[in-house]
């Protein structure tokens, strides 16, 4: 539908003016997912490594242990800036993951934090390929609040009634199609490995808070709306803090982690 469409770009497109409290309240990435997919991908100094649909940086900064050159890919000015502020030694360039303005066997090996959900899956898999070098492979990393713990659940709970419900689903990491591409039967890559690992994040407040606002389906709202979606947020502090006596919040998750290798054989040059 149009006005769907319509919605979705709003959503895809909302990061850039909520780019500070996307730094500050988004979660980083855990070491042994990073450390599980350099190993499976051999990559280690001499490798290149491209981080795509950046953002900020989270992943990019996770990804600096692998030893690997490192070159990000970003959309959005509004997260440009503070990626060049937050990540100097890293560089990073306009581009979109339909068309990434890199040469073909670029990379052996291409990661995208959050962001796979956003992608037009058929015209992105085939520019991944063609980015890839040989062997090389494409890296899916989701943060999923995990909903077995209190606060993520009501958390969760907050921003899917402030959505558009229809597209919630859709715009989540674990909706799940974004991997038909990937998978076995696929023209370009040769299936899809998962491994999951638990992270956690403690917050302050205050950046629970940003967390909200850092999410498409509150950033695009309308002001009010974003307004009492932090009143709720406020209230769900109040309460966990009540029942845990601690003042800052832990907020779970389970992070996972979807590999996918290029077929041999499959470049195609623009």
């Amino acid at each position: 539908m149009p006005r769907d469409r319509a919605r979705r770009e709003r959503l895809a497109t909302s990061f850039g003016k909520v780019a500070g409290a996307y730094e500050r309240g988004r979660p980083d990435y855990p070491a042994a997912a990073i450390r599980y997919a350099a190993r499976t991908l051999r990559l280690g100094p001499g490798s290149v490594v491209v981080d795509l649909a950046a953002g900020t940086g989270k992943l990019t900064r996770a990804l600096r242990s692998t030893g690997a050159a490192l070159v990000a890919v970003e959309p959005s000015p509004g997260m440009r800036a503070v990626f060049r502020r937050v990540v100097p030694d890293v560089p990073v360039v306009e581009g979109r993951a339909e068309q990434i303005p890199l040469p073909d066997g670029f990379a052996d090996a291409v990661f995208a934090g959050q962001a796979f959900h956003w992608f037009r899956p058929g015209p992105a898999a085939r520019e991944i390929a063609r980015v890839l070098r040989p062997g090389g492979a494409v890296v899916a990393v989701w943060n999923s609040r995990d909903d077995r713990f209190r606060l993520s659940r009501e958390f969760n709970r907050i921003i899917r009634e402030r959505s558009y419900r229809h597209l919630y689903r859709r715009t989540r990491g674990d909706g799940g199609s974004w991997k038909r591409p990937y998978r076995r039967t696929g023209r370009w890559f040769t299936g899809v490995r998962r491994r999951t690992f638990p992270h956690a994040q403690t917050l302050s407040p205050a950046l629970l808070q940003q967390r909200a606002v850092s999410i498409s389906h509150v950033a695009s709202r309308p002001p009010a709306e974003r307004r009492r979606v932090a009143r709720e947020i406020a209230q769900l502090v109040t309460e966990e803090q009540r029942r845990t006596g601690r003042r800052e919040l832990e907020l779970r998750y389970t992070t996972e982690v979807f590999i996918s290798r290029k077929r041999r054989g499959r470049t195609r040059s623009r």
